[in-house]
């Protein structure tokens, strides 16, 4: 059972992202910006990461390692958001979201070539058939829009990278150290982000501090929150090859079908190729996870004895 649950935690991840990508343009359309949208996400991580530390009786590692690693992983996300917030301002959507949709394949070059993380040949078709699908799913069609000037591409690449790397520094991080641990300090370096989201924010327009400003996204957020919490313990048992196309293809397959089902709006083309890759891929991933479970293997193709983080050499 121990080597199916990153399966488990990835699938909850893939659906409480999923469902939060269709719902959270509601509070923005009704007047709630985005960068207050990431304040508001910043304080409900909050939740998860008390009930974390609570499961593990509060025991916080606070060793240099730990704290540097986890701040790490915190900055990179939390800050990669404010990043693609200016770069949105800057450049296309149409551009931005497909070339960043790829992160993923830096978490996989870096684990194939520093953990050593192996997959089979129908798990490597899954990841190859995922990163095909990601950004057909992250297709939007050309606007009048034109972009301003060329640093945008300079700062999708930030994202880019950023997110990739991030992925990879989390499972990297969980072989020394809990995955409780680390969500918290990807907590707190998203609160002390907060003031450069509200920098970020044009207070000078109208703003919705009604029920469908704050409060709703409060309840939105929530499942972004949870979802990160559950893609930190799905890092923690399965491998980031595995993972981290999984659920970046995953996600917006539901966010796709909600959002047919709420706005009755078909998708274009290109994102339904996109739904079939990604549907595709899921499969095969999650055949792969039933194989090596059969096989005994999880993570790094090590024994499934322990699923505690190794312990560090004092």
């Amino acid at each position: 059972m121990k080597s199916k649950l990153w399966l488990l935690f990835a699938i909850i991840t893939t659906s409480f992202w999923g469902v939060w990508g269709a719902l959270i343009e509601i509070p923005e359309k009704a007047g709630f910006p985005a960068t207050l949208g990431y304040s508001v996400w910043a304080l409900t991580m909050i939740i998860p990461a008390l009930i974390a530390l609570k499961i593990v009786d509060w025991k916080l590692e606070y060793d240099v390692r730990s704290i540097l690693l986890g701040a790490v992983i915190g900055f990179l996300g939390a800050g990669g958001q404010l990043i693609l917030f200016e770069t949105l301002r800057m450049g296309p959507a149409y551009l931005v979201f497909p070339f960043i949709s790829l992160s993923p394949l830096v978490t996989i070059l870096l684990s194939y070539w520093i953990l050593r993380e192996r997959a089979s040949k129908r798990g490597w078709a899954g990841i190859i058939i995922a990163l095909f699908a990601i950004p057909l799913l992250s297709y939007q069609p050309p606007d009048n829009g034109a972009a301003s000037g060329s640093l945008w591409i300079f700062l999708a690449l930030l994202v880019f990278l950023a997110w990739g790397i991030q992925a990879f520094v989390m499972k990297y991080a969980n072989e020394t150290m809990k995955a409780e641990s680390i969500f918290f300090y990807m907590m707190v370096t998203g609160l002390l982000l907060i003031p450069v989201a509200l920098l970020m924010t044009d207070f000078s327009q109208p703003i919705n501090w009604g029920f469908k400003g704050p409060y709703l996204t409060a309840m939105i957020q929530i499942l972004n929150a949870v979802g990160a919490l559950c893609l930190v313990y799905a890092f923690r048992y399965g491998k980031a090859i595995i993972v981290s196309p999984l659920t970046n293809a995953g996600a917006p397959v539901i966010t796709i079908i909600i959002s047919l089902l709420i706005y009755q709006v078909i998708p274009h083309p290109v994102t339904l190729a996109g739904m079939i890759f990604a549907v595709v891929a899921a499969y095969l991933m999650a055949i792969e996870s039933e194989a090596e479970a059969e096989e005994g293997v999880v993570g790094n193709d090590s024994p499934v004895a322990d699923s505690s983080p190794k312990q560090r050499k004092k």
